[in-house]
């Protein structure tokens, strides 16, 4: 397998799973709807933080390091409680290792 059939194959396999977890976070909030638990709803606008364009390996993506906003320090927690990386509203949101910024891109439909 050449280099560039092992980045296309990559990107394929990742773009399934960020499929696989939409799936599992629908699957789990009509599972609850179902058994009548509702979801705790967040305690922090993504909204009110500020984001900037960056440009990554696999594209373009948005990243904020607004550490004195609270919003951002209440999102950092959750993300970092669901190890890392979560969807929040229509985006995929995740911690770099350093533990101090975020990063966003929106969902693909």
């Amino acid at each position: 397998m050449s280099d560039e059939d092992l980045k296309v194959f990559l990107k394929d396999f990742c773009d399934f799973l960020n499929g696989l977890e939409e799936s599992i976070a629908q699957m789990k909030a009509q599972i609850s709807k179902l058994v009548g638990v509702t979801e705790e709803k967040p305690k922090y606008d993504i909204e009110k933080i500020r984001w900037e364009a960056a440009q990554g390996s696999s594209g373009p993506y948005e990243r904020s390091e607004d550490v004195s906003n609270p919003d951002f320090k209440a999102l950092l927690k959750d993300v970092q409680a669901h190890g890392g990386k979560m969807t929040v509203g229509s985006y995929f949101v995740w911690a770099f290792r350093n533990g101090s910024v975020l990063g966003r891109k929106p969902r693909k439909k």
